[in-house]
């Protein structure tokens, strides 16, 4: 394999967590660029990351390794999965944070992660499980992998869309799980009552009026023009949108 950098996308934040990863990354693979992605994936929902996850690798460069880490469930029995799709490599857990691009990827291949290291905490496994075996795979030494079909990952039978926001970003932009390209550009979106419109960009519409267009990574995202979206439509991540 040819791995020219680690991405780190998960819910750890602004917090100590992402420098140790880090750190340990760079003991072993000092070469290797390890950029963070984003650390403000939806807090302790795999559910809802998931749909997030495939629009935001869309347009990264091929050959990257992303850990994609949002485990609520750290240090309980859900297993760690190492994932092959459509020129990406991915580890983190099966919990669903991975199955939609497992489920979209033209070429995907999944394994589970046999190996674990001898010592390691109970609730830290992105520092002490996942970014050793990060490691293992790059240099070539075994991971003890076990070929899982993409069928029996949890998240297998998630809707292939989400009418959910996923995501705010610090404008107040709102992130859904719906692709832009399985709705009709004219559909109107309904949210707390209220139908938005669609429009190509921001510039479009009169300054405070809130419509929906697709974003650079393909998704459906509701916003205010020179506005907050989630303060003017009192929406967050998990809160359902209507189409039509």
């Amino acid at each position: 394999m040819n791995i020219k950098r680690i991405l780190l996308a998960t819910d750890f934040g602004a917090d100590l967590y992402v420098g140790q990863i880090q750190a340990r990354l760079h003991a072993h693979l000092p070469n290797l660029p390890c950029i963070g992605l984003m650390q403000d994936l939806p807090p302790f929902r795999p559910d809802v990351a998931a749909y997030l996850l495939p629009a935001l690798l869309r347009d990264l460069p091929r050959d990257s390794l992303v850990l994609g880490i949002v485990d609520p469930g750290v240090g309980g029995a859900r297993a760690g999965l190492l994932m092959r799709a459509d020129g990406q490599w991915l580890i983190g857990p099966d919990n669903g944070v991975l199955a939609l691009v497992a489920r979209r990827a033209d070429d995907a291949a999944v394994w589970r992660i046999g190996w674990q290291p001898e010592q390691m905490s109970a609730s830290f496994h992105g520092r002490d499980w996942f970014a050793p075996a990060a490691v293992r795979l790059v240099v070539g030494e075994d991971l003890a992998l076990a070929p899982l079909a993409r069928a029996d990952l949890i998240g297998a039978d998630w809707p292939d869309e989400r009418a959910v926001i996923v995501y705010v970003d610090h404008f107040g932009n709102l992130m859904t799980g719906i692709r832009a390209a399985s709705v009709a550009a004219e559909t109107e979106l309904r949210v707390r009552g209220q139908l938005l419109p669609s429009a190509r960009t921001f510039c479009a519409v009169a300054p405070g009026q809130a419509f929906w267009y697709e974003n650079a990574l393909g998704l459906i995202e509701i916003a205010v023009n020179q506005g907050s979206a989630t303060r003017q439509l009192a929406l967050g991540v998990g809160d359902g949108v209507e189409i039509g």
